[in-house]
């Protein structure tokens, strides 16, 4: 009884290793296709955004921020990201806050989805993809931007605002995430742990 007792916690940690493993593999299998930068700020649009809200959607925030920093470390050594760049090269380059932003982003839905949870709802949990995998990505995104640019903070964000381009692909990447989320904790529920209690039923 007392093996199995002492079993348990390490199952769980090999677990909890191989979700992380798989989602860092996701992002950057995700990057394969390359980038599109648009407009002359140079916005970059990759598909690794998807891989980001997928593990904070499906992983919750720490395995999700666990992924995100797994890819980066390997982004020091190899280039992973989108466009064949490294980590060190995304960094130096204006719109380093786009990569960094990985990081609140996937935090927000993690928090955020644990928050919905023991019940995955479609419609919360896209508005929490867009939350987290648009609007916070690109505020960071802005704030890099005016540090490494002489950019004011309304001309950072007018030249993203002006290229529209890449909205539909970003809403289109959060309702992804939203209807996979929603048909994975459906088929194993728990997850990820309930961020609220449940009120104890009434006598």
């Amino acid at each position: 009884m007392s093996m199995s007792i002492d079993r348990a916690p390490a199952r769980s940690a090999t677990r909890d290793l191989a979700q992380i493993a798989v989602f860092a593999a996701l992002i950057v299998v995700l990057g394969l296709p390359g980038q599109i930068s648009i407009g002359s700020a140079g916005v970059p649009i990759t598909l690794q955004t998807l891989g980001v809200m997928l593990a904070g959607s499906l992983l919750g925030w720490r395995k999700g921020v666990l992924s995100v920093l797994a890819v980066m470390v390997i982004g020091l050594a190899l280039p992973v990201l989108a466009g064949g760049r490294t980590t060190l090269t995304s960094l130096a380059s204006p719109t380093a806050g786009f990569l960094i932003g990985w990081i609140p982003a996937v935090i927000v839905i993690g928090l955020l989805t644990a928050w919905l949870m023991p019940r995955y709802r479609l419609i919360p949990g896209l508005l929490i993809n867009i939350l987290g995998g648009i609007v916070v990505i690109y505020a960071v995104g802005v704030i890099g931007m005016l540090l490494r640019t002489d950019l004011t903070m309304g001309a950072a964000i007018a030249a993203i605002a002006a290229n529209g381009v890449f909205l539909p692909g970003d809403l289109a990447k959060a309702a992804v995430t939203a209807v996979v989320a929603q048909q994975v904790h459906k088929a194993r529920p728990g997850l990820i742990a309930p961020l609220r209690r449940r009120r104890p039923a009434a006598a």
